[in-house]
């Protein structure tokens, strides 16, 4: 299987995607505090979920996977950040919390399937 066909791969990129359209308007003040947060934390997700693919052992990637789970929550509390503060509308907001739940919800499906293979082993 190849990476890019991995969805929660796709997920999290389509996640990068939205938060860099937000970043990318955001005031300049802004994008050097809670902007760059809220962008590293989304794109940890994909660069975890890459990292634990590329890992021989399934062992060895899960705990990329669960790095990949816990960037999900960072960004979610960034997110909600944004909101809170005005920066991003509320269906804008709302549209992102459904997406990153959907994420959690695969990325946790998908980890479970992996701690199975590894206990086949």
């Amino acid at each position: 299987m190849e990476l890019g066909k991995l969805e929660v791969y796709q997920i999290s990129l389509k996640l990068s995607e939205e938060i860099w359209n937000i970043y990318s308007i955001l005031p300049a003040d802004l994008n050097f505090n809670i902007g760059s947060q809220v962008l590293r934390s989304i794109d940890s997700i994909g660069a975890n979920v890459a990292e634990g693919f590329g890992r021989f052992h399934y062992r060895d990637s899960i705990k990329f996977y669960y790095n990949a789970r816990g960037s999900l929550w960072e960004s979610k509390h960034w997110v909600y950040l944004l909101n809170k503060r005005e920066l991003i509308e509320n269906e804008k907001y709302e549209k992102i919390v459904i997406d990153m739940e959907m994420l959690g919800k695969k990325l946790n499906g998908f980890i479970k399937s992996i701690k199975e293979k590894s206990n086949d082993k």
